[in-house]
């Protein structure tokens, strides 16, 4: 590995690793060298071995907490940028991960390019504007809304279907059915 790869390498810790190997290959097209993690375990010890300068993490890696991780990381390696990703966006967690030494948080769904500007924001990069993010040019869909509604209950509820469905006041086959679904994007691609 050549001194520029070593400087954007980056770690990617999500349980699904489906999105670590479509993550991976996105960043990898961006520059970076990106290794991939399923586990925390797997996770300390890929950044104890490669040192990454860089790290994508999931809030949910299975039963464990990714908050926690961050701080294990850090004692890891020191220098490491952390960009914390959840599909269970609130205040509270990005409040949270800023605390426990995370760089930023981003809520998924959330593009490459996102992921890049977020993790090399305030470094200087190259190609990288000081400009702020547009505004969405549309509010977010009515279905978008009530999935990270479901999501935030689902994670109040430790996970509990039947204590969310009560919550939401549906019935637990309705938000069965919700959750079997994959997230709701929140635009449509051009063409829809």
């Amino acid at each position: 590995m050549n001194d520029a790869n070593a400087s954007r390498q980056l770690l990617i810790v999500d349980d699904d690793a489906t999105f670590v190997r479509v993550l991976s290959r996105a960043l990898a097209s961006r520059g970076f060298e990106a290794i991939g993690a399923t586990r925390a375990d797997e996770a300390r010890v890929l950044a104890r071995r490669h040192q990454p300068r860089y790290c994508v993490l999931d809030l949910k890696l299975g039963e464990e907490n990714g908050l926690k991780l961050i701080s294990e990381l850090h004692a890891l390696v020191p220098q490491m940028r952390i960009l914390l990703l959840t599909g269970y966006a609130s205040i509270a967690t990005a409040v949270e991960a800023i605390k426990r030494g995370a760089h930023d948080y981003l809520a998924k769904p959330v593009d490459a390019d996102a992921v890049v500007r977020a993790l090399l924001e305030g470094e200087g990069a190259a190609g990288i504007d000081d400009e702020p993010p547009e505004a969405p040019e549309a509010p977010l869909a009515l279905r978008r809304l009530e999935w990270e509604h479901i999501q935030r209950v689902l994670t109040e509820c430790d996970g509990n279907i039947s204590e969310t469905a009560r919550r939401l006041g549906m019935h637990r086959r309705t938000l069965q059915r919700k959750l079997s679904k994959h997230p709701v994007r929140e635009r449509p691609e051009p063409g829809e």
